[in-house]
């Protein structure tokens, strides 16, 4: 197969993108272009090409890859995307979005998410890092008119940058340990990937370079794995790296939120596992450890944190800082079956996540969110289909079976004790049994008690049929990964041994 097909979900992504640009540019005032419907377009050529590349032996450039772990990471991202744009029917307009700003930076937003999946060259993953995370800045503060939007971006994007910092200091020591030519005994039988690239930012040379020095690590190496870690530690919201995650969480339109704690998780996390079980596999006696402290750390602030909010939104930051400690427990594992639950757990999640937001942005309007927990007091009796859809999600977070959300927390949780960290294990269990109390509160809510005066309780707005479609598909993903999951299992599995 040609090598250019690797490209061909970012290419169809970024097509999809001018093509909105385009239409909203040469729009006739006053008309309505089929924005949505070229977003669709986007996101579901990007999912078709990704599934059709599945098993094609890894087709790509030295630096960017269409393996079939890149591949489950675009199904991923793009699933996500199709479900935001879906959801985002009536929401978008409702909130007086701008269509073609909207649309057109999410496409952009998730043309970096796939590049940064497939990206074997460090300096290539850092360019398609940048692409994403612009989109995902300009998209949270959106809604200009609205005061808190514009400071969760500014502060998004500050800290942001800071972590692109740490990720770029990262790639120069690693360019340092491996950017020279390697000495004669160490490249005698050298990969044709790595005889191709002279430099040393490329994950396979950079692996050779770690390799042959593991036993004593210079300062260099050591400087480069924490630097990158501490990068990647900020993408995706691991203590004590997390605290944009609330206020970015909180001040983007609700659909946006869902994207980010998605597309942007999922993306990272890709990135994350590549990187660290590939490049600086050999380093692990040295950052297993340190990564076991930042995921107890995160497991435990992001339950205790999410206890004490009375935004459902704050509540699922939170929520989303906890589900990130779960999923390094499968890196921190360094075994088949880790790595496999790291894939599968993502995809759990992205759905389950997005049907709880999507919930959450049917239910909004124009004057207000439906974000305080207060507002779910007696949703059974308004909306009853709105609060059972809610109640499937939240249980699925939970981790209730036979949900997506309970088989992903057993799979990441066995990873974990079959490599014998079993204080990870039981503090991740304890830390997910506490976090049912906050998803329970809202279920409590919206079945047993009355609404009270005061409250956001006029007339619920009526939902689309497209944001309904977006719903019936999330609930579909959820009962499908939680009662028969061994075709996604299955493929997890099978994509682990391309990671390289």
């Amino acid at each position: 197969m040609n090598e250019f097909a690797a490209l061909t979900p970012i290419i169809t992504l970024t097509l999809a993108a001018v093509g909105v640009m385009l239409a909203e540019a040469f729009r006739p005032k006053g008309e309505r272009m089929p924005m949505e419907l070229l977003a669709l377009i986007g996101f579901g050529g990007a999912l078709v090409s990704s599934v059709f590349l599945w098993d094609h032996d890894a087709v790509g450039f030295r630096v960017i890859r269409a393996d079939n772990f890149a591949l489950f990471f675009n199904v991923v991202i793009c699933i996500a995307g199709l479900l935001t744009v879906m959801l985002s029917s009536g929401a978008a307009e409702r909130d007086n979005l701008p269509l073609g700003e909207y649309y057109t930076l999410m496409l952009f937003a998730a043309a970096g998410m796939v590049m940064m999946a497939g990206a074997v060259d460090l300096l290539v993953m850092f360019i398609a890092l940048e692409v994403m995370s612009l989109g995902v800045y300009v998209l949270t503060g959106i809604r200009r008119d609205n005061a808190a939007g514009s400071e969760a971006a500014f502060k998004y994007f500050l800290l942001g940058a800071f972590s692109s910092a740490f990720f770029l200091y990262g790639i120069a020591f690693a360019f340092g340990i491996a950017g020279s030519p390697l000495p004669i005994e160490l490249s005698a039988a050298p990969t044709e990937m790595s005889a191709f690239n002279p430099v040393g930012t490329d994950l396979e040379r950079l692996r050779e370079a770690i390799a042959a020095k593991a036993q004593e690590p210079t300062v260099l190496m050591i400087l480069a794995m924490v630097f990158l870690l501490v990068g990647f530690a900020f993408k995706v919201s691991l203590v004590p790296f997390h605290m944009w995650t609330p206020d970015a969480y909180q001040g983007a339109p609700i659909l946006v939120t869902g994207f980010m704690s998605t597309g942007v998780k999922a993306a990272a996390f890709a990135a994350f596992a590549r990187v660290f079980l590939s490049a600086f596999e050999p380093m692990q006696d040295y950052w297993i450890p340190v990564l076991s402290v930042v995921a107890l750390l995160t497991m435990i602030l992001g339950t205790v944190a999410g206890v004490l909010q009375s935004s459902v939104k704050r509540m699922l930051a939170y929520s989303s800082i906890a589900h990130a400690g779960y999923i390094l427990l499968g890196i921190i594992a360094v075994s088949d079956v880790g790595k496999a639950s790291v894939l599968f757990y993502v995809l759990a999640y992205s759905v389950t996540n997005l049907g709880a937001f999507g919930v959450m942005a049917a239910l909004s309007t124009s004057e207000r969110e439906f974000d305080d927990i207060r507002e779910f007091n007696g949703l059974w009796h308004r909306r009853p289909g709105m609060a059972g859809l809610m109640t499937v999600f939240l249980l699925s977070l939970g981790g209730f079976p036979p949900l997506a959300g309970f088989v992903a927390k057993w799979y990441v949780f066995g990873a974990a004790m079959q490599t014998e960290h079993y204080a990870l294990a039981i503090v991740g269990v304890l830390s997910s049994v506490v976090a049912v109390f906050y998803y329970l509160r809202i279920v409590v809510a919206m079945y047993m008690t009355e609404e009270r005066t005061g409250v956001h309780t006029a007339a619920l707005p009526r939902v689309p049929g497209l944001a309904l479609a977006g719903l019936a598909l999330a609930l579909v993903g959820v009962l499908y990964l939680g009662i028969l999951p061994t075709w996604a299992i299955d493929a997890a599995r099978a994509s682990i041994g391309t990671i390289f």
